[in-house]
């Protein structure tokens, strides 16, 4: 007898293991990056023209909302340089056993969330 496959995959139900999500979360933080580099790089330029641009980005950074996604940009970053770090040690065939890979990935997200705290706390504060 054949399994009957579902038609439409609920993905709510399905459990991901831990290196399903990193690299999950590797691609949406590469697209978070992408998508928000040229607005990173707008209010670069602006502090840089004048003084008084650069008081104008400075309170633009006041704002608590903006502080938040400034954390959600720091998180992207960490996020995709470690597991980009994980990944390269997987493609020269390193920790490719099943338990190596599991605690690499929950070592990406555990490195990740604690660099972005430690990096959020000293830039934002």
């Amino acid at each position: 007898m054949q399994k009957v496959r579902p038609k439409h995959l609920d993905l709510s139900k399905i459990k991901l293991p831990w290196p399903g999500k990193v690299s999950i979360l590797h691609r949406v933080s590469g697209v978070g990056l992408f998508l928000g580099l040229p607005f990173l790089l707008y209010l670069l330029h602006l502090s840089l023209v004048s003084g008084d641009a650069f008081a104008a980005a400075k309170d633009f950074f006041s704002n608590p909302l903006v502080k938040l996604v400034s954390l959600g940009f720091i998180w992207a970053f960490m996020h995709h340089a470690c597991a980009g770090i994980r990944f390269l040690f997987l493609d020269i065939h390193k920790g490719l056993d099943l338990h190596t890979a599991r605690f690499t990935a929950k070592l990406v997200m555990v490195v990740s969330i604690a660099l972005t705290l430690v990096i959020g706390g000293v830039t934002l504060l």
